[in-house]
């Protein structure tokens, strides 16, 4: 016998239909007659399947671990290696422990991805917070149709930002945040700690957002950019290579010779924040690549990752049918070694 507590996320919908997503190989036919005969009971008694779930009802299942396990698709022949994938899953969702779920809908999953953890694999060895994403998924009972659509991140972040990262659960997810994305429409925030005191115009530096443009260039056998700002100032080697730039900061704080920023993402090209910053003669903290030094943390630790953080953002106004999230505001608190 095995017991499935109900979380509050799934709390609302119909035993059935809470039964279909967890036992994802399983007919329908099969699961009302699992009911009928009692080896699927909900809180000790028998259920039809229009029961609606609360939070902390238990579903006792009746059946043999190798049932259990069939009927849940833990073995799926349509995956690469006849589940090999989905022990990289389990094995992702097992060693990255550190990955907190900040959010949840039907279609996206929000994330607090710490700095050190890949968004994607770098190499067929490595373990991303793609392959946790699925990992917790299938861990959770979630429906998941491997065969048609791979649950996957929609935002990167480098391996060490650390903050949030949106996640897709389905193509209609991964599609709507790809397009707002595309289309500028979602509002990324970042803190970020850099070197020196950075003014801002002597204006009241807590309310204004300063804004630099500029033309960026990435090196891909370095893995590192450069920003100019003005395209009189790009070797010609480079010109169809650039893109345009923008980023907008505010001051938050001074101390000890850095300064704590709040970051407006407008556009998003790798390692923008990191590069952009650097040219204007203030690097992240810690950030060797760009010109930075180590970083001691308020916890007495040096750092030599760049003290840059996804803190927060804020979707759009949206149509009825775009799973809750119009308007919504997702944030992250800093790390504690961060300022």
């Amino acid at each position: 016998m095995k017991e499935i507590i109900i979380q509050e996320k799934d709390a609302g919908q119909r035993l059935d239909k809470f039964l279909k997503k967890y036992f994802r190989a399983a007919g329908t036919g099969f699961l009302y007659k699992m009911l009928r005969r009692k080896n699927i009971v909900l809180n000790g008694k028998k259920a039809e399947g229009k029961e609606l779930l609360q939070a902390q009802d238990s579903i006792r299942v009746f059946f043999s671990d190798e049932t259990f396990e069939e009927m849940r698709g833990m073995a799926c022949d349509d995956l690469p290696g006849n589940g090999d994938m989905l022990k990289i899953y389990g094995k992702a969702y097992r060693e990255l422990k550190d990955i907190k779920v900040i959010g949840e809908t039907d279609d996206l999953i929000f994330l607090h991805k710490p700095a050190g953890v890949l968004s994607q694999q770098d190499q067929p060895e490595s373990i991303s917070l793609n392959e946790w994403i699925t990992g917790y998924l299938l861990a959770e009972g979630q429906s998941v149709e491997l065969s048609h659509y791979r649950p996957s991140v929609c935002n990167r972040l480098d391996r060490n930002t650390s903050g949030i990262v949106i996640g897709a659960k389905t193509y209609a997810g991964s599609r709507l945040v790809t397009d707002l994305i595309k289309e500028h429409k979602l509002k990324k925030y970042y803190y970020a700690v850099v070197e020196g005191k950075l003014q801002t115009s002597g204006r009241n530096e807590s309310a204004v957002m300063e804004h630099m443009e500029g033309f960026l260039y990435k090196d891909r056998q370095s893995n590192q950019a450069a920003v100019y700002h003005d395209m009189a100032e790009i070797p010609e080697e480079y010109r169809k290579d650039v893109s345009k730039i923008e980023t907008n900061y505010r001051t938050l704080e001074h101390k000890d010779g850095f300064t704590l920023l709040e970051v407006e993402l407008i556009t998003g090209k790798t390692h923008q924040i990191r590069a952009h910053l650097a040219s204007i003669g203030h690097p992240l903290a810690g950030d060797l690549k760009y010109g930075g030094h180590p970083y001691r943390s308020p916890d007495g630790s040096i750092k030599k990752i760049q003290m840059l953080h996804a803190g927060r953002i804020i979707f759009p106004q949206l149509p009825e049918k775009s799973g809750g999230i119009s308007g919504k505001s997702i944030e992250c608190p800093m790390p504690e070694y961060f300022w």
